[in-house]
């Protein structure tokens, strides 16, 4: 069984009323049977930040926080340089844990019409779905806090009788996600290591697929989705491309 760890960044809000031009899900895949293991090496993990930057071993670590020297970064006042390697390291350790990532990006400025929180949903949880069918397992989802109800409801959904589109074949097919256990399960940010992990993620495709404006150092450059190394799940988009292994980008560009 995995546990499915799901964070955003963006927002769903028109992009011509100064929404952002992207919709990000970020979702971090550990195995039941390791998840106590897999704890304790991001624990330990953070206590190497601890003794190397400062940074308290239960702070909450957040893109935007990093970026921004905010919350538990505000006190450090790390470098530019030190807040780089902190977010690097962070990727770096999935793969050495074994966790498992994906993510979904939704290019809001090329949707003609609907909901980008729908698509980047239902094309997560397809994914989800495919993955656990094929090895004949189940997930449990957590994801932070905000929007339970509409979560909630494409879940069922999609336990009922989700799509799985044309990029896992010829036409549209109804499968119904039965590896999903239970209802999503929403959670404070700051109390889950993994969901903080999620965010990371996130945060790191949106840049793959929108890189930063050019300055003299990039704390999350366009290629930092690439220390994710062996982690990435090539699969979810070994079909329908993208621009980087484990990256579910829609609309794709014409």
């Amino acid at each position: 069984m995995y546990l499915a760890y799901i964070d955003e960044s963006g927002s769903t809000g028109d992009v011509a009323k100064g929404g952002s031009k992207w919709y990000t899900l970020g979702c971090v895949l550990v195995r039941a049977s390791q998840w106590a293991t897999t704890l304790d090496g991001l624990i330990g993990y953070r206590r190497y930040l601890k003794t190397q930057f400062g940074l308290l071993t239960r702070a909450e670590v957040k893109a935007n926080h990093v970026l921004q020297n905010a919350g538990a970064f505000r006190q450090l006042a790390l470098s530019e340089r030190a807040r780089h390697s902190l977010y690097r390291g962070m990727l770096r350790l999935c793969p050495k844990l074994e966790i498992k990532v994906f993510a979904v990006v939704i290019r809001k400025e090329l949707l003609t019409s609907g909901d980008p929180h729908e698509f980047a949903w239902t094309f997560l949880l397809q994914r989800l779905e495919r993955l656990t069918t094929k090895q004949g397992v189940q997930v449990v989802i957590f994801h932070d806090e905000g929007d339970e109800a509409r979560v909630r409801v494409l879940a069922r959904r999609a336990r009922r009788a989700g799509i799985a589109g044309s990029a896992f074949g010829a036409g549209h097919v109804l499968v119904p996600f039965r590896g999903l256990l239970d209802d999503p399960v929403s959670r404070r940010s700051h109390e889950s290591l993994f969901l903080q992990l999620s965010d990371l993620v996130a945060y790191a495709t949106l840049r793959r697929v929108f890189p930063p404006p050019a300055r003299p150092v990039q704390i999350v450059p366009e290629l930092m989705w690439d220390e994710l190394g062996a982690s990435t799940l090539a699969e979810v988009n070994q079909r329908s491309g993208g621009p980087s292994a484990g990256i579910v980008a829609w609309p794709r560009p014409k």
